[in-house]
This record gives structure tokens, C-alpha cells and sequence, in this order.
């Protein structure tokens, strides 16, 4: 009987330690199933919120200069993602824009590491995603950063930082367009009794015009560094690959890449540049001015510009407030193409070894006002403060002595659901920037996401750089005397350097995209 008894005393027993493990497996991550196909995968106990996961810091690079302010703020925000889960501290570092590209194609290459980088098509990003530097984020991406993942699934944007077949970069999820309007310093026109009808500025020759009444008035001031050639762009309709010099038609349904000095626009251009620099329509030293362009049209230091959509209806900002200005929309009825989702994006190292804790801080940020106001803006009071719903500079500062407000490379981060009104772009600023770029004259272009790998013809295209910088670039500026001959000899030159072979290659990347997109 006792014998029995101790029977049944280890059954039972035997059978309470096995409900003690299934309880343990129950609570573990491993059956912690979803039934949201959506949500994000758990499986990974350390990266779940709340959990004990270790602190780690991620390593980030920006570019521009890094403010005053910049860790304070950023330790606040480590502070805030740590109460909601997320333990991470952060190690934020600033490359000149003017040193970004080659630092960081460097860096990749000699296997540096660090977590996540800002980027975009007009730095390092196309050869830095073409070499493999960054991290191939199909799987991590939905799992980690579902909130980011569905509206990227939205917006339709993954496409243009896929690779291979992979997903390599993180756009920002703003929309633009970039075509361009003639700007003038109205009350300098005023002043000077010109009298120019709303919107009537569209064309070259309106411009031409344009240009010759502000120089009649105003004989000694500097006046313009834009060359006509961005305009004969959009009066044909042309794309520039922003690729050596090379872009298409938009009304090609073959996208037949071409040279844009053998385009008959090219040479008419030039004629008009010339013209431009010799009536000094065109400053004397445009061509090797490196003063920020932005900067001399807020402090009154030219009369003329071309510029986008965006600045027409923001702040410029001017130096002195009895500067005003106004815009006109050029060739308004011919197409242009969007800005690339690849315009600013952020990209994690292919070296990380902490890309879910990326990603799920970039999650949150997708989901979370607080947080994004701590990343743009920093802590109120210090770096900004509150005027109702907008954040403007603390008294005393401006752009050029924040400690923190407008950093570079926080366009990556813009999140127009959480976006202040601020003293540059005023309340629903880019709602209305996207409404502008979904005109039907403002078109996506069908190879956004193309990378074009230079390394079948990266001694042609070397050679082309160098002619580009050697004669294209006095031809654009009007410096040449005889414009005929410096054409045919610049024509000729790059023919020389291999511009066969170097339209050959891209075409047939071109091609393979367009077939990729096709599912042909």
C-alpha cells in the first residue's frame, strides 16, 4: 500500500513538473503566435518590447554639420525609446556634405562598421547600394518595422530601392516634384516700374526678357547664375539620368538613353548661354561661384533664380523683410517627372549587428508624435519651441545658429503625418507639395530604381567625367567664343572617349530593368 502510494506520489509529481514546462513553453516566444499576418514576428526574444534585452548602441552617420545640442537631444530620445522597450543608446556622427559621398564609399570598403546611414541618389547611394554595402532588409523589414512596411506597400515605393531583388534602402515617404519656376525679386521690379502679369512668365524667351528688363534697371548688380540648359529640359520633355551627362525623352516608350551635347536643344541652348554671359544675363562667375545658391537669393545677392515648387511656397527667409519675391510656373503644360523616392532615404550597414533595433526605432518613429518631435526638433525650450501647433526657433536663433532645429539629413525622418508648421513651411505645407506632384503634368519616371553599374565602362566613363568638366561646362556658362565649333569639338571628343560603348551598356540595363518591371 505505501508502496502504492509512492507510485502515485512520483505519477503526480512527474506530472505537475510537465505542466510546469509546457507552462514555460507557452510563455516563451516560440508559441507566442500572431494572428495578424501583418504584425511583426516575436519569435526573437531579445527584441521584443519590454523585454530584458540588453543595451546596445547604434552607430549613425549624417550628413552636414553636427549642432551644438545634437547628443543631449539625442540622449533624450534614448531615454524615451528605452521606456517604450527599445534599449539602445546612440552614437551620432556628421560627414560634410562636401566629403559625404567618398567618405562613406570608403568606409564600405574597408569593411568599417556602424548601423544606419543617411543617403540619397544625389550622394553615395546608387554605388553604395550597386557594391553591397548595405543590408538586404525583405525579411527584416515587414517583421521589425511593419508600421514603415505597410505604408511603403502604400505609396508603392520599394521598388526603386530594390536591388536584385532587394530591398537595400529606406526611402523617405514624402512626394514632390521638382519642375521649375522662374523667380524674381518682385519689389526690385517694382521699384524699377516692370511690370510683369501673375504667372506669365513660361517660356525661354519670357525669361529672356525678363532678364534684359532687370539688367536695363539694374546695369551693376549681380543678377543671375542659372544657364538656360535646365530649361530646354523641360520644353522637350527631356529626363537627365543624372548619369554622366546621359537621359531620354518621355515621349520614348523605348527609353533610348542618348548624349545630351547631341541633342538639337543642346546647341541652342549653348547659343542662348552665350548671349546670356556675354549682355552679363548670367554672373561672370557663375561657373566656379560655391556659395550656396539659397543662401545669396536670402540675402539679396541676386535678382534671378530657377527653382522647384518647394520654395516658390516656403519661407525663403530673406535677410532683410522688405525683400518679396514672386514665381511663375514654366512651360506648365509639358511633363516632368517626380522626385525619386531615392531622394533621401536611410540605409542600414551591411556590417550592422543591430538592424531589428534599427528598424523597430524607425518603426517608431513612423507611429509615435513624441518621438518624432524629439528627432526633428529636438527638446522644447533648448532647440524649439511651441507657437500653437508649430515649432519655431527658441528667441535668438535662426537656421545659421540653431543648436539643433533643421540638421542635416533629417529629410529621411519627414513624416507629413506628424510635421509641424514651422517658420519655413507653414501648416499643411506637404499635403500640398504632394497634391502639386499628382498633377497629371507630373509623372513618376518608369526607370525610377535603376542602378546603372559603371564597372563595364568606368575608364570611358572616366574619360567623359573630365571632358564633361573640361569643355561642357564653359559651353553651359557661355564662356566659349565660337559656340559652333566648341559643340562639334566637345560632340567629337566624347566620341572619342567611348561614348558608344557607355550608351551601349546602359541601354541594356535599362532594357533588363524595363523587362524586370514587365515580369517579361
Amino acid at each position: 500500500m505505501q508502496f502504492m502510494f509512492r507510485k502515485l506520489s512520483l505519477a503526480i509529481l512527474a506530472t505537475m513538473m510537465m505542466v510546469t514546462v509546457l507552462g514555460a513553453c507557452g510563455s516563451s516566444g516560440n508559441t507566442n503566435k500572431q494572428s495578424d499576418p501583418a504584425a511583426p514576428n516575436t519569435t526573437n526574444k531579445q527584441e521584443q518590447p519590454g523585454s530584458s534585452e540588453g543595451e546596445v548602441t547604434l552607430k549613425f552617420y549624417f550628413g552636414g554639420d553636427k549642432k551644438a545640442a545634437t547628443d543631449e537631444v539625442w540622449s533624450k530620445i534614448s531615454e524615451y525609446v528605452k521606456g517604450k522597450g527599445l534599449n539602445v543608446k546612440f552614437d551620432i556622427n556628421f560627414i560634410p556634405f562636401g566629403d559625404f559621398k567618398d567618405k562613406m564609399l570608403v568606409m564600405a570598403a574597408s569593411g568599417d562598421n556602424w548601423d544606419m546611414n543617411f543617403d540619397g541618389d544625389w550622394l553615395s547611394y546608387k554605388q553604395m547600394a550597386a557594391k553591397g554595402s548595405y543590408m538586404a532588409l525583405n525579411d527584416l523589414l515587414p517583421e521589425h518595422a511593419p508600421n514603415l512596411y505597410k505604408k511603403y506597400q502604400e505609396q508603392g515605393t520599394l521598388q526603386a530601392a530594390t536591388v536584385n531583388g532587394q530591398i537595400v534602402g529606406l526611402p523617405w515617404t514624402m512626394k514632390m516634384n521638382e519642375r521649375k519656376f522662374a523667380g524674381w525679386r518682385s519689389d526690385l521690379a517694382k521699384k524699377a516700374g516692370i511690370e510683369i502679369a501673375p504667372d506669365s512668365i513660361q517660356t525661354i524667351e519670357d525669361v529672356d526678357k525678363l532678364l534684359r528688363d532687370l539688367r536695363k534697371a539694374y546695369p551693376n548688380e549681380k543678377l543671375s547664375r542659372s544657364t538656360p540648359l535646365s530649361l530646354y529640359y523641360i520644353r522637350d520633355e527631356w529626363v537627365d539620368l543624372n548619369f554622366h551627362g546621359l537621359g531620354f525623352y518621355l515621349n520614348d516608350p523605348k527609353i533610348t538613353v542618348q548624349a545630351v551635347e547631341q541633342q538639337p536643344f543642346y546647341m541652342e541652348s549653348s547659343k542662348l548661354a552665350k548671349s546670356w554671359y556675354d549682355d552679363k544675363l548670367i554672373n561672370r562667375d557663375a561657373m566656379i561661384d560655391k556659395e550656396d545658391g539659397a543662401a545669396q537669393w536670402r540675402n539679396g545677392k541676386s535678382l534671378f533664380t530657377v527653382t522647384s515648387h518647394e520654395w516658390v511656397f516656403a519661407n525663403p527667409g530673406f535677410a532683410d523683410p522688405s525683400f518679396t519675391q514672386d514665381m511663375s510656373l514654366l512651360y506648365p503644360d509639358k511633363k516632368f517627372v517626380n522626385r525619386t523616392a531615392l531622394a533621401n532615404v536611410v540605409a542600414i550597414n551591411r556590417n550592422s549587428k543591430n538592424p531589428e533595433r534599427v528598424l523597430r526605432f524607425l518603426d517608431m518613429v513612423e507611429t509615435d508624435q513624441t518621438l518624432y518631435d524629439l528627432l526633428q526638433y529636438g527638446i522644447e525650450g533648448k532647440t524649439y519651441v511651441l507657437n500653437g501647433e508649430g515649432a519655431e526657433y527658441p528667441q535668438g536663433m535662426q537656421t545659421t545658429t540653431s543648436n539643433y532645429m533643421e540638421w542635416g539629413g533629417q529629410w529621411a525622418f519627414w513624416k507629413p503625418q506628424f510635421m509641424r508648421p514651422t517658420m519655413t513651411y507653414g501648416k499643411d505645407f506637404w499635403v500640398k507639395e504632394a497634391e502639386f506632384a499628382s498633377q497629371p503634368m507630373n509623372v513618376n519616371s518608369p526607370i525610377d530604381g535603376l542602378f546603372i553599374a559603371e564597372d563595364t565602362m568606368k575608364n570611358e566613363i572616366a574619360k567623359r567625367d573630365q571632358a564633361i568638366e573640361e569643355l561642357h561646362r564653359p559651353i553651359e556658362f557661355g564662356l566659349v567664343k565660337d559656340v559652333d565649333k566648341a559643340v562639334a569639338d566637345y560632340v567629337e571628343a566624347q566620341k572619342k572617349n567611348g561614348l558608344d560603348k557607355i550608351l551601349t551598356e546602359t541601354q541594356k540595363q535599362i532594357d533588363a530593368f524595363l523587362a524586370s518591371k514587365s515580369g517579361s
